[in-house]
């Protein structure tokens, strides 16, 4: 088991919870919009023999306060480096958290070493065709104050993905996402913080991949949403050296479901283009 530091960081006068381990160039591990950084665990483990890896939880998620508000999350990520004394980093983001890692690394060039982004889509993507009717039916719950019936068409959503049942599905993924997830059904926190978010980047990341210098990995589970892989691969064509790779057997966090393969993956990555 790894030898861990917690903290609690100050960011516009609430607190956000930090861990780090390891030493070493820097590695940050930004989790998707509907976990917290606890999706990290087998991440987190893995990359601090031979590196400093920094996992926090966003406002509204895990051990951090509730968002009272938007966030902008690449800002967010901003501070939380500023306030860890982190001038440079390989940036890795799933989902949301991939989002805003993209953000980040077009305000802040000179701040990322390099970047993967994980189940992610560029800022003013464009999602095509109807979206899944487990979507729908999550909306609908949450407006009935359903909790339990949002979080768990969340998970159905991400975790098992629109190709597998339950049962499908590694049964402990399954029930430590949920059990990340209920924290922020219960807080509100994608209504209040990410719906509309504040500050988005303005023109989008879409617009602006070009501009991407560091070196670039595109990770995706095979077994995610159509559109979720056509992301991946608008942002190979369009952020130069860009690689990608599609992680069989797994939905939208391959880092939960195949911790082997995504960890290897990263450490070939970083060792060859990271840090």
């Amino acid at each position: 088991m790894v030898t861990s530091l917690e903290s609690y960081i100050k960011v516009d006068g609430a607190n956000i919870h930090t861990e780090s381990a390891g030493s070493g160039d820097t590695v940050v591990l930004v989790h998707a919009g509907f976990l917290d950084s606890g999706m990290w665990d087998a991440q987190f483990e893995a990359l601090s023999r031979t590196h400093h890896v920094v996992r926090y939880d966003q406002l509204g998620f895990g051990k951090s306060d509730p968002a009272a508000g938007p966030v902008s999350r690449h800002q967010e990520l901003a501070a939380v480096l500023d306030a860890l004394g982190i001038s440079r980093a390989t940036i890795i983001g799933c989902s949301q958290g991939g989002t805003a890692a993209l953000d980040f690394a077009l305000t802040y060039p000179q701040k990322v070493a390099s970047l993967i982004l994980v189940s992610a889509t560029p800022s003013g993507f464009e999602m095509q065709g109807e979206p899944p009717a487990d979507m729908l039916a999550m909306f609908g719950a949450a407006q009935q104050g359903d909790l339990a019936r949002v979080s768990e068409l969340q998970i159905k959503l991400w975790i098992d993905g629109g190709f597998r049942q339950a049962a499908q599905v590694d049964a402990q993924v399954r029930a430590d996402a949920a059990r990340m997830n209920r924290i922020a059904v219960e807080r509100g926190t994608f209504f209040i913080a990410d719906a509309q978010p504040l500050n988005p980047l303005d023109p989008p990341a879409a617009q602006r991949l070009g501009e991407v210098k560091a070196p670039v990995l595109v990770i995706d589970g095979g077994l995610d949403h159509p559109e979720l892989l056509r992301a991946a691969d608008v942002l190979v064509a369009n952020i130069r050296g860009a690689r990608k790779l599609v992680i069989e057997n797994a939905a939208h966090t391959p880092n939960m479901e195949r911790p082997d393969v995504f960890n290897r993956a990263v450490l070939d990555f970083l060792q060859a283009d990271g840090a």
